[in-house]
């Protein structure tokens, strides 16, 4: 059964589901996850016309021993492709080439050789020819991000990639980027309470004729008002003080969220969603939420919200939503440049 999802498209042609799934939810990052219930989520979304799937290398349980990419996110989603590549637009990242939610930001790596050997190994674990979107995770700052998208277009024209994508860059690097192939995603967390990339970013994208693709669209779940202390301390988030320090002070913003979809029968994962694509209306560019989840029922309100409409005052009210937000969006077991604000 094919779902009511509508399409759009990116930049450079790429048409995708109007929402995304975020794969990173079906990793241990936010707790043990039952690789049973995972797959029957991905089938439910790809049912329902959430054909967007986004993974990346690095998602998944460490092998024992190994220090570089994980690489089982994929390895699941090989499952889900093995009887429905045709229906589904994967992408996938890669660039860390260490473990995350560890202490100390992981390593990156953007030269030639990397670029083709990391693609290879993703084109195994996903069990497919052809990457429909590849983006560079997070870039080597000592090496030209020319030369790693330089490389990129190689694997382009080889067949093994269809489009390109970049995540967490600065606008200046997106634009450099695109002089040296054209960009059909920019990716970077952007919702509700973690709003940097409007100032610079974003505009760049819709300069360079990117569209966008907000990973964490619900605040990691914090916006939903579903995130509790007992599930935080389950997490990658246990440390980070946006989540366990401030958290008392940052329902506020939940609050907010919550009241304005009282008042429009909406959810508030359905109101924070329904506010980023009234944000890329404003700016004027294509914008995909990739919202993670495990659950079937989840995949199915998420995409419900593509319904939702805000009134202008609605709106106006949620853009006052960062104002309430104690604590940064850069996660404190990487370092400041993991993010593309601390390098603008």
């Amino acid at each position: 059964m094919t779902g009511a999802v509508p399409t759009v498209t990116l930049g450079d042609g790429l048409t995708v589901s109007r929402i995304g799934f975020g794969g990173m939810a079906l990793s241990h990052v936010y707790g043990d996850s039952d690789p049973d219930q995972a797959l029957r989520t991905l089938h439910h979304a790809v049912d329902h016309g959430t054909t967007f799937i986004d993974t990346a290398d690095v998602y998944g349980e460490p092998r024992e021993g190994a220090d570089g990419p994980a690489g089982t996110n994929e390895e699941l989603i090989a499952k889900l492709l093995a009887s429905r590549r045709g229906e589904v637009q994967i992408a996938t990242k890669f660039g860390i080439a260490g473990r995350i939610g560890v202490p100390g930001a992981p390593p990156t790596r953007g030269d030639r050789a990397y670029v083709r050997s990391a693609c290879e190994a993703s084109l195994r674990r996903l069990g497919t020819d052809v990457i429909d979107l590849y983006y560079l995770h997070r870039r080597q700052l000592d090496i030209p991000i020319e030369e790693t998208v330089g490389a990129m277009a190689e694997l382009v024209a080889e067949g093994k990639v269809r489009h390109l994508g970049l995540s967490e860059v600065t606008a200046a690097e997106l634009r450099a980027a695109a002089a040296v192939h054209p960009i059909a995603a920019v990716q970077s967390e952007w919702s509700l309470w973690s709003r940097d990339v409007e100032a610079r970013v974003v505009p760049a994208a819709r300069e360079v004729g990117a569209g966008f693709v907000p990973y964490s669209p619900l605040g990691r779940g914090f916006l939903t008002g579903a995130m509790t202390p007992e599930r935080i301390a389950g997490s990658m988030l246990r440390n980070e003080p946006r989540f366990v320090e401030h958290f008392a002070a940052n329902q506020h913003v939940v609050d907010l969220v919550r009241s304005i979809g009282q008042e429009i029968g909406a959810t508030p994962a359905q109101v924070a969603l329904a506010w980023l694509w009234s944000q890329g209306e404003a700016f004027g560019l294509p914008v995909v939420p990739i919202p993670g989840t495990r659950s079937p029922q989840r995949v199915t309100e998420n995409a419900d919200a593509l319904r939702v409409r805000l009134s202008p005052d609605q709106r106006s009210r949620l853009d006052k939503a960062a104002e309430l937000v104690h604590g940064d969006r850069n996660l404190t077991f990487t370092s400041k440049n993991w993010i593309s604000a601390a390098r603008e």
